[in-house]
């Protein structure tokens, strides 16, 4: 019996929470919200239809034919999204998360071996400035030392080198 007097009381309360909403303009032009609209003005139910029965569509926008937007064209939203079309904007929105990580990572890589050809640039630059004799392999498999004017045409591809790696 308490059992039943406990469930009676608990849907009684359930029922007394689902009390309509509704919303009204009053005489000052202020929006108003309440549960019982005053006499004279036209009130509109807030909050789900208790029959179950769908929502009604919103009204077409000002500046809008038949529910659709006048920019672009486009029909307007109603409501909230369904579960399909949440599945939808999640699978969307991760991967577009994938594609921006991976170009973040390519931009990265990318990064990193433009370093690393700076760095090689600028030693082969300080190996030609050095002052010591270098020397080069010709065609037939001989080592052969550069002259002055050789050199100084070799620091001058290091410096263009260095100038285009460490951009």
């Amino acid at each position: 019996m308490r059992h039943a007097l406990i469930l009676l009381a608990a849907t009684l309360l359930a029922f007394g929470a689902q009390a309509q909403s509704y919303k009204w303009v009053d005489k000052d032009g202020k929006v108003r919200y309440g549960d019982t609209p005053p006499p004279g003005v036209k009130a509109t139910r807030m909050g789900a239809p208790a029959s179950g029965a769908p929502a009604p569509a919103p009204a077409p926008t000002p500046g809008s034919k038949d529910g659709k937007d006048a920019k672009d064209g486009k029909a307007a939203k109603k409501g909230p999204l369904t579960p399909a079309e949440q599945e939808q904007e999640y699978r969307k929105r991760k991967e577009e998360a994938a594609k921006a990580s991976e170009e973040a990572a390519r931009e990265a890589k990318e990064k990193a071996a433009n370093k690393e050809n700076c760095a090689r640039a600028r030693e082969y630059l300080r190996g030609m400035e050095s002052g010591q004799r270098i020397t080069k392999v010709d065609s037939a498999g001989e080592r052969y030392f550069l002259d002055d004017a050789q050199t100084a045409q070799e620091v001058a591809k290091a410096r263009q080198s260095v100038q285009e790696a460490c951009k």
